[in-house]
């Protein structure tokens, strides 16, 4: 599906919460600059990184800032080359044979004739003879379809690929081939500030030295020696809008301790993955965590030796 963006003046792409481009980007300048110039410059694009370092809402923000249009594609073992490419239509085809009116594009035949940027999300979990597809794009600036002929490369066409190089489950390691044919861009996690910007943004409106310790808990997990992947910023993210959600249903602050726990638990717990030499449960660790930035479980509250049910003196019945 080709995702189309506004087509207004310059003022049409707010600045950053740091000048950046997009209101939606924060740090990422250098890397927006980068994929920018490569584009301008014709090449192919790998964009290469942990899950949650911004690879999307960067293309989002250059495809915003040229005024042109993507065409997104998940990456799965699912995507053969059939489905990239597209195909024709059984019941046309019975009715007038085949030819260009009974071809239905894929969404490579897409951003071809519509040069618009591919964008093919998690490129390491694809099967290989769906990558050579790729290659053969790259290389030549068209595509041959059997029984219907060569798909051009329209102006603005490029290939922007996305991969996490440090998952190892259900991927397969890229190809030589794949690297001659693109410019590489790697997006590594940002610092706090940019983290604490970033949840600003996506998230309910929290006191900020709370918010700065959620993120520092979030970055916490990144290294902890019984983690092998920590969580990327969505875990803070989402912690502070459960956060933000127990509390109104608590009736309580959204500092609350147990509030912040019980947030930590449920957006945390599932993102971590822990050495396969750790015998602890990821809830262990989370509240380890938990507890060295915000402290141990506090005392609960003794009533008042002076108050009574009923409100009467001491021994009053």
């Amino acid at each position: 599906m080709v995702a189309a963006f506004p087509t207004g003046g310059p003022d049409a792409v707010a600045s950053g919460p740091h000048g950046h481009l997009g209101a939606s980007v924060v740090g990422r300048a250098r890397e927006v600059e980068l994929l920018m110039a490569a584009l301008e410059s014709g090449a192919h694009v790998l964009l290469e990184g942990p899950p949650g370092t911004g690879k999307t809402t960067v293309l989002r923000a250059v495809a915003e800032e040229e005024r042109t249009a993507f065409v997104f594609v998940e990456g799965n073992a699912e995507l053969t080359p059939a489905r990239l490419i597209g195909h024709f239509d059984p019941a046309q085809v019975l009715d007038r044979g085949y030819g260009p009116e009974t071809f239905v594009d894929g969404p490579l035949a897409q951003a071809l004739r519509s040069g618009a940027l591919l964008y093919v999300e998690e490129a390491n979990r694809i099967p290989e003879e769906t990558l050579n597809v790729l290659i053969t794009v790259m290389s030549e600036g068209e595509l041959h379809v059997p029984r219907f002929g060569v798909i051009p490369a329209s102006a603005g066409f490029r290939l922007i690929a996305a991969m996490n190089p440090f998952d190892a489950v259900g991927t397969a390691r890229i190809s030589s081939a794949i690297y001659d044919r693109v410019c590489r861009i790697t997006m590594g996690y940002q610092d706090a500030r940019d983290e604490t910007g970033i949840v600003g943004l996506r998230a309910p409106a929290v006191p900020e030295a709370w918010r700065a310790q959620v993120v520092e808990l979030v970055r916490a997990t990144r290294r902890h020696p019984d983690i092998r992947i920590g969580s990327s910023v969505r875990g803070a993210i989402d912690m502070v809008r459960l956060a933000a959600a127990l509390a109104r249903r608590r009736r309580t602050a959204v500092t609350d301790w147990w509030v912040g726990l019980d947030a930590a638990m449920v957006a945390l717990s599932g993102r971590i993955r822990l050495l396969e030499s750790c015998t602890r449960e990821a809830e262990a660790v989370v509240r380890e965590l938990y507890e060295d930035g915000f402290g141990p479980e506090p005392e609960p509250e003794q009533p008042d030796p002076g108050d009574t049910e009923d409100g009467g003196a001491p021994g009053e019945r």
